[in-house]
């Protein structure tokens, strides 16, 4: 019978007997592990190379001996002379070592699963009878694949210390929501989401999590950002694992810094899980690039609360790129602002509506006439506007022609 335990690696001296693929394949799962992680061998891979010259691991180029094992808490045995990983497996064994013998499983006294990690939970797979790393593989890939995708209810069962997690859910398609993201969302016990926050990824909340809508429009906050940091805190002071799903990234204008100052500030535990931005997925997704070499070298971003500010003037006036979220009631003010500041009225501008979703739409124009076209196509938020030569419609593909083979 065949007992599985988990091991923890982390600060503990493993020693890894051989310099092949199978060894560079285990030193990056070690040193991810944050083991420290000693190799002998006569020769070693160019990626165990690299290791060693970013002073991830030690190698010595040389034969292995009994005394190397000496302090050593695990041992892999993976040269290509199974007589030799063999008596490694042996020495190991005397000095009651753990150690996988890489040649023959049945040798050492432990065996690698094929690990996959999901926030704080690890799927391993191991195989009980003859090895077969592709099939343990195969059989990982695919629980992790169900895992990440929100198939599984991953709350926790026993009671224990409340946890809030601050997710950003993308730009409005689902599937561009992080994988950590998701993975939060099976874990939660509350989420706490806002008008941003892709609805499509609460289809797959079971019925008794508890979903409370705090969302904003720009003209209607129906609640305060107080009583939303004290929703947060309140229900993960219960021993709850509470999910803050917000549109974006929780860091670019979305007084995430508040919710996580509020729980440090009462004592709760509090992960951030960054989000794919609008401020360049969308525009990406409309095709069109924040920079591009031999057009735009640099971008600023910008929220249209702050109106016209100095900053961004300067910025469309130099000719970078300049991205505004929130801007579409401003658009009239910063327009005229951004005239008189010497900003070309030329200057293409582009309009993302509803960016990544089915309902996405673009209108294109200048610094000159964008208010009036905007009017015309009766914009409305949540948009992205780009202000740059970036915007220009066609511009890859212009670009693509007139750049030189590298």
């Amino acid at each position: 019978m065949t007992a599985l335990f988990g091991l923890d690696l982390k600060d503990k001296p493993i020693l890894i007997v051989g310099g092949g693929s199978v060894a560079s394949r285990r030193v990056r799962r070690f040193v991810a592990e944050g083991a420290r992680v000693t190799v002998v061998a006569p020769h070693v891979s160019q990626d165990i190379e690299r290791h060693a010259g970013h002073g991830d691991i030690v190698v010595h180029r040389r034969g292995v001996a009994p005394m190397d094992l000496d302090g050593a808490w695990f041992v892999l045995a993976a040269t290509d002379d199974p007589v030799l990983n063999d008596a490694v497996a042996q020495w190991a064994h005397e000095r009651q070592i753990w150690c996988i013998d890489a040649s023959d499983a049945s040798k050492g006294t432990a065996r690698q699963a094929a690990m996959s990690k999901h926030g704080d939970l690890g799927v391993g797979v191991i195989s009980l009878g003859a090895p077969d790393p592709g099939r343990i593989r195969a059989v990982r890939d695919a629980v992790a694949a169900h895992l990440d995708g929100g198939e599984v209810d991953l709350r926790r069962r026993r009671p224990g210390s409340g946890r809030v997690i601050l997710v950003g859910s993308g730009p409005g398609d689902p599937g561009l929501i992080t994988v950590r993201g998701r993975q939060a969302l099976s874990e939660a016990d509350v989420v706490v989401t806002d008008r941003l926050g892709t609805a499509e990824l609460l289809v797959t909340v079971p019925y008794d999590v508890e979903v409370v809508n705090v969302g904003k429009s720009p003209d209607r906050h129906p609640v305060p950002q107080r009583e939303i940091n004290s929703l947060l805190v309140g229900r993960a002071l219960e021993g709850k694992t509470v999910v803050r799903l917000k549109g974006g990234d929780p860091y670019l204008f979305g007084r995430g810094g508040e919710e996580v100052h509020a729980c440090i500030e009462a004592g709760v535990d509090v992960e951030v899980v960054p989000g794919i931005t609008s401020a360049f997925a969308v525009p990406a997704r409309a095709g069109i690039p924040v920079t591009q070499r031999g057009v735009s070298t640099s971008v600023l971003v910008t929220t249209g609360h702050a109106g016209a500010d100095p900053a961004s003037i300067a910025a469309m006036a130099a000719g970078a790129t300049v991205v505004i979220l929130m801007g579409v009631t401003a658009l009239p003010e910063i327009v005229r602002a951004a005239v008189a500041g010497g900003c070309d009225p030329e200057t293409p501008v582009a309009i993302v509506e509803n960016g990544t979703t089915v309902h996405e739409r673009v209108t294109h124009g200048v610094m000159a006439d964008i208010v009036r076209r905007a009017d015309e196509t009766d914009v409305k938020p949540p948009a992205i506007i780009v202000v740059g030569q970036v915007s220009q419609p066609g511009l890859l593909a212009s670009a693509v022609a007139a750049t030189p083979e590298l």
